[in-house]
């Protein structure tokens, strides 16, 4: 029988301690796994903010193109209504945007010109939406007039997009806009 022999021992641990310090094989493994998080944080991120982008281009597209039968008066001579209006601006979207309950259109005319225009963001004190005052008054020849559209993105990231969320929810109020002077029609 062998007799325990510490002196033995300890050469061989410290030969595996050392051959197990200088592996290398899953230094990438590891080096992924510490910055994995803050890599797709970033990604993530900036695929939202990319989004937003996107949606509220497509958002100035659409009243851009709407409002001009507001400007020519070809809505009023037709007789548009709101929920007309609300169907020529969901036609512009590409289908990029749900037409339903997010979506928020005031039009209305300004009596004190331009500088009467409203800027201001209809959010209460909680970050909910508040639409109370909303019009559809696309007024008359030479009227100026200012089209308002406002659309509740939800965040696709709302953990890692928290910053942007402007309302409650994880939810971002999208705005668009457009003040100009109707055209001189039926004349």
């Amino acid at each position: 029988m062998t007799a325990f022999n510490p002196g033995v021992i300890a050469p061989r641990l410290r030969q595996k301690l050392v051959d197990w310090a200088e592996e290398r094989r899953g230094a990438v493994a590891v080096e992924f796994a510490l910055i994995a998080i803050p890599f797709f944080f970033i990604v993530f991120g900036l695929l939202e903010v990319c989004l937003l982008f996107i949606m509220s281009t497509v958002l100035e597209h659409a009243i851009s193109e709407t409002s001009r039968e507001i400007r020519t008066g070809q809505a009023q001579e037709a007789g548009f209504t709101e929920e007309e209006f609300r169907d020529a601006v969901c036609a512009e979207l590409f289908g990029l945007l749900d037409c339903g309950a997010n979506l928020h259109i005031d039009v209305r005319k300004l009596d004190g010109g331009f500088g009467s225009a409203a800027t201001d963001m209809p959010l209460d004190e909680n970050g909910d939406f508040e639409d109370s005052g909303f019009a559809f008054d696309p007024g008359g020849a030479n009227d100026v007039v200012a089209v308002r559209v406002f659309y509740e993105w939800t965040l696709l990231t709302p953990i890692m997009s928290g910053p942007l969320a402007n309302m409650n929810g994880s939810k971002h109020l999208i705005q668009a806009n457009a003040v100009f002077r109707n055209e001189p029609f039926g004349d």
